[in-house]
């Protein structure tokens, strides 16, 4: 082993500082965060928020037109990093024409840590017939053969783009069940963006939350809800002291920081903020909305 492979095996799986990223109409200014060896994060916000263009920039598809990326202290896109990614989309990447049973034949040759018996054993696993054609998938028997793949790829590092959703409720509890056998391994790391935030509570260390193409937090995921609550109260709100304020009728329901909940008078209730509750309020706020 070289010097410079062992110093590429030191990194963090993935290393993002300072991300921006100009195109028509949308704009990711100075996004930072890590993914490190045993950890899975989970990036949420709303549509339009950067998630995808982040996970394109780390794998080399976009430009940065500010800051770095690396994975495994390699440039995006490089064969270095790609060999030691598994990369799951929220559609299948192979042909529609393929039959499923011909899958590894035609990946193999492409992967020096291809595991063909994993391939068959998690296809069967994961309910995916081997017989039919990829285009004759249903969309969650599709997302799962490309998880299959993506395992048999023998990665280090998974990145999930918006894999569950349309799923019903038994397919995600597989995909999370996957995921969590996956990290067994003390040197595995997940990167999984989702809209359904109840996938990241039993999977997820760290959140990421990603607003207009800012990061509107970063930390522990049982920090985000122990930083802020959900208040609901009458008349007006003490607007320096709330975050996406929605109305109905005469009443209000902001995001709080739970630092600052009492400066709240008796009337108005403080609830736990869920992450959906975090995501939709922090949204709202960045766009000015007050429905």
């Amino acid at each position: 082993m070289t010097d410079d492979t062992i110093r590429t095996a030191a990194h963090d799986p993935v290393r993002v500082e300072a991300l921006g990223i100009q195109r028509e109409g949308f704009r990711i200014s100075d996004v930072s965060f890590s993914v490190p060896r045993g950890g899975v994060v989970g990036m949420v916000g709303p549509n339009g928020a950067g998630k995808t263009t982040a996970i394109r920039a780390l794998l080399g598809l976009v430009a940065p037109d500010a800051g770095t990326v690396r994975t495994f202290g390699c440039a995006p896109g490089s064969p270095e990093a790609l060999a030691r990614i598994g990369i799951v989309l929220d559609q299948p990447t192979a042909a529609p024409e393929w039959r499923v049973d011909s899958i590894g034949r035609r990946l193999a040759p492409f992967y020096a840590e291809w595991d063909d018996a994993l391939l068959r054993d998690m296809l069967d696993r994961l309910g995916v017939p081997r017989t039919q054609r990829v285009g004759e998938l249903s969309r969650g028997q599709g997302v799962k053969l490309t998880l299959a793949a993506a395992l048999a790829q023998r990665p280090e590092l998974l990145i999930l783009d918006e894999p569950s959703s349309g799923l019903d409720p038994a397919s995600r509890r597989q995909i999370g069940d996957v995921i969590r056998d996956f990290m067994i391994d003390p040197d595995h790391a997940v990167l999984f963006s989702t809209h359904i935030t109840t996938d990241l509570d039993a999977l997820a260390d760290d959140l990421l939350v990603l607003v207009g193409g800012r990061v509107a937090y970063r930390g522990p995921l049982h920090e985000a809800t122990e930083t802020f609550a959900i208040a609901r109260g009458a008349g007006s709100p003490p607007r320096e002291h709330v975050l996406g304020v929605q109305r109905s009728g005469a009443g209000w329901t902001a995001l709080v920081r739970m630092e600052d909940s009492a400066v709240f008078d008796a009337g108005t209730v403080i609830d736990t903020a869920s992450i959906d509750d975090i995501v939709i309020h922090l949204g709202a706020e960045h766009q000015g909305v007050a429905a």
